[in-house]
């Protein structure tokens, strides 16, 4: 996990690899889906924003997710808007938020990777979600893959 350097100032944010795993998204009794993570032959891209919580204020607790489902060997990709669904790409975003919480399909926007050296690539990420509010839009970010 790196964390990330181009971050909101009132949050954290972090980006994750993770290999070996395979990601689906269910829908609960209220129509919010959820993701859940197994075992697999893919690798999951994990970006995670986190606010700081309002040290005075209960259920300030604020995070946004995006997940991304890729091949296990990253190699370089462009994919926009419809074609965004071929590699699972959600926005996540959790909080005490009656009615604008839970997950979402991103279908507005470019998700790019590209091999900036021979180890290591960068993920860009340009989106807008039109559900609910998000802080998150933009991911530019490169990673070593040793």
């Amino acid at each position: 996990m790196i964390d990330s350097i181009i971050c909101p100032e009132n949050g954290n944010c972090s980006l994750e690899l993770i290999p070996n795993k395979s990601i689906e998204f269910k829908e609960d009794e209220f129509g919010i889906l959820y993701p859940i993570i197994s075992e697999g032959n893919k690798t999951l891209f994990k970006y995670t924003f986190q606010k700081k919580p309002i040290k005075e204020l209960q259920d300030s607790n604020y995070t946004e997710i995006i997940y991304a489902e890729l091949e296990t060997t990253i190699s370089e990709m462009s994919l926009t808007n419809q074609d965004l669904s071929s590699i699972k790409l959600y926005f996540g975003r959790l909080c005490y938020c009656k009615g604008a919480t839970g997950y979402y399909p991103i279908k507005n926007g470019t998700f790019k990777i590209t091999q900036t050296a021979k180890d290591s690539v960068n993920f860009k990420l340009d989106f807008t979600i039109t559900e609910v509010p998000q802080i998150i839009s933009e991911i530019n970010e490169t990673i070593s893959l040793k």
